[in-house]
Parts: structure tokens; sequence; C-alpha cells
């Protein structure tokens, strides 16, 4: 009888296509559109945060604006940590379309709100469905990316993120000093009626998702057809309630058990950077003397450079790991954020936005393909969505203490604060390899006392 642990070498199907880019093409542009319109629905907010604190109908105020993108990333928040929970009874497809529909549904509450309270209650609504899309696409382009190519498939994936995030910028541009801001989130409606029927229609749902839930027929058929290896018991996530809570406590064996704090704290200050700059960057330039439509622009130009950071970390990290990037990276982005600090001339400050948006958004995206390399293939679906979804508390704490030091007249603070952030993410993903050497250590040296002692 066959081992359900047996390699995943003696699981092939003889006509099954090789696992290549070409093979899982359909899975990968699918996650990248989805994700496209995450970062567009994400950017949104911070692209016509000026035309709204200018709109005295709804009464936003600095303040009340910081507290809205906390609630936004506070959806977010619970939507990463309880996806995985409803994913193992309905499928990653299902929650996929779920999430995008969810935060159209929040677009549509905040085009037609009349106070900040129903706007507020909106964005919580979209952060629900935003939270809970990041970690199932990623899942999804792991479990399909071909062999060794996983922090490259990673970064190309995050470049849809930008390319959403530049096309809300450019609404924010265009259509919102033409029509208003509200149109802006009328068209945040979009991946309702564009993704979920393509997603319906052409998503296969993941083999080890169907393995965990008894349906071994349909995952080999579905890894057949993309030219992946048949799943294996082992390499299945635990379903369940009972399986989810012994996936948690498995990030805490002894090879990980310190590792997977690290990860937490580098994705913490990752996303304190990611969602702080997204939402307040042009309103922070605007306060520190740029006028209206370049402060918008910053939005864009960072976003631009961030689709060329992950192009380079991707293939960077594929040579010389993905620590290393993201560390590199985090320290650059302190660097980058220290200098537009300064008010510079203009073209010197577009310039340092574009370089410090290649080096600010893939550090994030390395500390995922990290915890890609730390965690079992059984592990990996848990270490994601807790590496993100942890993680998201930065997101909370990032536009929140922006908003208070923009209500108090201290935007520039606001830089230090994301430079310190950088330094602390360097700092939390330079351990990850001593941690984890170190961990081994101790195993050994008891594995060896109790050798002796036997």
């Amino acid at each position: 009888m066959t081992s359900p642990r047996m390699s995943g070498a003696q699981h092939l199907s003889p006509d099954r296509p090789s696992h290549t880019f070409r093979s899982v093409f359909p899975v990968l542009a699918l996650c990248w559109m989805a994700v496209f319109f995450d970062g567009m629905d994400v950017n949104i907010y911070g692209a016509v945060m000026p035309h709204m604190l200018d709109d005295s109908g709804l009464g936003l105020t600095p303040a009340s604006a910081g507290t809205i993108g906390s609630w936004t990333t506070f959806g977010m928040l619970i939507g990463a940590l309880t996806t995985g929970n409803v994913t193992d009874w309905l499928g990653r497809r299902p929650m996929l379309v779920a999430s995008v529909t969810l935060f159209s549904v929040g677009s549509a509450i905040c085009a037609s709100a009349g106070d900040p309270t129903l706007f507020g209650a909106g964005r919580f609504v979209a952060g629900l469905g935003l939270g809970g899309l990041m970690p199932l696409c990623l899942a999804m382009v792991m479990e399909f990316a071909p062999p060794r190519r996983a922090a490259l498939t990673t970064g190309l994936l995050m470049t849809s993120y930008h390319a959403g995030g530049m096309f809300a910028t450019t609404l924010g541009l265009t259509l919102a000093p033409a029509a208003g801001w509200r149109w802006v989130f009328w068209a945040g409606v979009l991946p309702a009626v564009i993704a979920v029927p393509l997603l319906l229609k052409l998503l296969p749902e993941s083999p080890g998702v169907l393995l965990a839930r008894g349906e071994r027929a349909k995952a080999d058929a579905v890894a057949d057809r993309y030219g992946l290896v048949r799943p294996t018991q082992v390499a299945a996530p635990a379903a369940g309630a009972a399986g989810r809570l012994a996936a948690v406590r498995a990030l805490f064996r002894p090879e990980s058990r310190w590792a997977t704090p690290l990860l937490w704290l580098a994705s913490f200050s990752g996303l304190l950077l990611v969602y702080g700059v997204s939402t307040w960057l042009p309103q922070m330039m605007r306060a520190s003397g740029y006028g209206l439509s370049s402060s918008v622009s910053f939005l864009l130009v960072i976003n631009a450079g961030g689709i060329v950071g992950l192009l380079i970390a991707g293939r960077t990290a594929d040579r010389f790991g993905a620590v290393r990037v993201s560390a590199v990276w985090f320290v650059l982005t302190a660097a980058g954020a220290l200098l537009l600090k300064a008010h510079l001339p203009l073209g010197v400050t577009y310039a340092v936005v574009a370089i410090t948006g290649v080096w600010l958004f893939s550090a994030q995206v390395m500390v995922y393909a990290t915890a890609n390399t730390v965690y079992r293939e059984s592990e990996r679906a848990a270490g994601l969505g807790l590496v993100t979804g942890v993680g998201r508390t930065g997101a909370v704490v990032g536009p929140w203490l922006i908003g208070s030091l923009a209500a108090n007249g201290n935007q520039s603070w606001g830089f230090t604060t994301f430079a310190l952030a950088g330094l602390l993410g360097a700092a939390a993903i330079s351990l990850v390899p001593l941690a984890r050497r170190a961990s081994g250590r101790q195993r050994a040296s008891a594995g060896a006392v109790v050798t002796a002692d036997a």
C-alpha cells in the first residue's frame, strides 16, 4: 500500500504537463488580477484623501481620517486571521470570490456615505475582504509556483498590487478633480463585476485543500492538469478547527519557535510602512509644501518604483536569499524616508520617492518569501496567514499613528516613524537565520544528552 507520506516524486501522472510558468499561467494571472484590485482599493483612500479633507460637506478631519485608515486595516486584520478557518470548510476559490465581493461592497458604501461614520463602516467592510485576499493569493501562487521560483513568483504577483495602486492614483488625479471623490469609490465596485465571474469560471481549487477535505481524485486531477506534483497528506493543510490549532502550534516547533515571532515583527514593520505610506503620503507631502497634484502624484511614483523593486527583489532573492534582500531593502527604505523629511527640489523629490518605492514594498514581500522557506508545506498556509495577520497590527498602527501626528501638526515626524520601522524590520528579518541555527543547535544538544543517558 502506498504510504501517505511518501515523496512527491512517487505521485506523478505520466501524461502531466511540465511544471513551468506556462503550465500554471492561468492561476498566476487570475491571482494577479485579484491582487491588482486589492492594490487599487487599498490606495484609493490615500489618493482621494486630500479631496475628501477639502469637502466641507463630509466633515472629515485629519484625526478622523487616520482613525478611518486604521479601521480599514483593523478589518484586514480580522479578515486575515479568520479566513484560514473558513477556507477549511469552503475552499480557497470561494473565499477568494467572497473577499473580492466584500471589498467591492465596502467601496459602494464609501461612495454613498454622507458622513465619516458611514464612510468608516464602508472601509471596515472593505478591509474584511482585503485582509483575506492576500494570504489566499500568496498561498495559491506558492503552491502552484514552479520549483525554486517561489521568490520570483511572489514578486511577480505583488507587482499587481502596485499596478492597482497606480491605477487608483490615476483615478485620484483625473476622475476626482473632474467628477468628485465619490466616483473614484464607485470605480471600486468594478472588481465584483470583472473579477468574480472570471474567478468562479477559471480558477481551480487548491490540490492541498482538496486533499485535506478527503477529495483525493479531484486533488490529483487539478495537480495533473497544471503539472504539479500530486499532494500527499504531509503536504496538505490541516482541516477543521482542531487541525488549524495544531497547524498554529506547529509553527512553534523547535526549528521555528524563535523564527516565528521574528517574522511577525518584521511583517509588523513592513506593513506599518506599506499602509502608512499608502494612506498618508499624499497628505504628508502636501503638508510639506508641495502642490495638490504633485502630492497625489507621489503615490503614483512610489508604486511605480514598487513594481521595479519587486522585479529586482524576486530575481535577487532567488540568487542571494530572501532574508538578505529583505534586510538590505528595509535599511534603504529607512534612508529614503529620512531624505523625504527634507524639503528637496521637486525633481529630486520625485527621484527619491521612486527609489524609496523600489525598496519599501519588496522588503515586506521578501518577508513572505522568507516564511515560505521557514515552514514546511503542511504549515505554510497557517504560517503565511499569521505572518500577514499578525503583521496587520502594523497596518492598523501606521495610519492611526501618522493621523495622530498630522492632527497635532507634526506630519514631518511621520517620516522619522517610517525610518524607525525600516530599521526594526531589518533587525528582525536578519535574526531569523540566527534563530533557526540556534534552535537547531539546542535540539542537537538535547538529542546528544538523551543518547548519552540511554
